[in-house]
């Protein structure tokens, strides 16, 4: 649910606790209090992340960016909704070609907690792919290192390999 959404739910929600109050519902009055409490929470904890995921899957990078956006405080997002987005948002950097952003970005990327070792080889093979970019080379196998120690989709392997070749072809010139 983006920002606008929630205020227009919590305006409803209000209006609802109003009458409430006026009716002398108090049980449901609880109920209204708990709904809007648990949508503010949500809009600090979690964002609009997951709707900028959804976008992200459909290569809508465009929505991705506006809907990243929204979040003020990046810093306050739940584990799980962080590592999404600073992943998200390197990734919209590097098309962008704003690589120091891109490397800052899967760098706070690569520190927070992934459920899936793939997820998060995703962000050492980008950290690796940048500094093969910005001819950083003695960063690239160390960044390598970490991905492999990861369970490794068929795809992936692959990319190190590519990116292994590569370095080995600059490296030995």
């Amino acid at each position: 649910m983006n920002t606008r959404s929630r205020v227009i739910v919590i305006a409803v929600a209000t209006a609802f606790l109003l009458y409430a109050l006026y009716a002398g519902h108090y049980n449901i009055t609880v109920y209204i209090l708990g709904g809007i409490g648990y949508l503010v929470w949500s809009h600090f904890r979690e964002g609009t992340v997951f709707l900028a995921t959804q976008a992200f899957h459909k290569q809508d990078y465009e929505k991705t960016k506006v809907l990243l956006e929204e979040i003020q405080n990046p810093d306050k997002l739940r584990k799980g909704r962080r590592n999404f987005y600073e992943f998200m948002m390197g990734n919209i950097a590097l098309k962008e070609e704003k690589i120091d952003e891109a490397e800052y970005h899967f760098q706070l990327a690569s520190r927070l907690p992934w459920k899936r070792d793939s997820e998060k080889g995703f962000v050492f093979i980008n950290l690796a792919n940048i500094s093969l970019r910005k001819k950083n080379y003695e960063r690239v196998q160390p960044y390598l290192d970490l991905a492999k120690k990861l369970k490794l989709t068929a795809r992936q392997t692959g990319i190190i390999g590519k990116i292994e070749i590569e370095l080995n072809k600059l490296t030995k010139k």
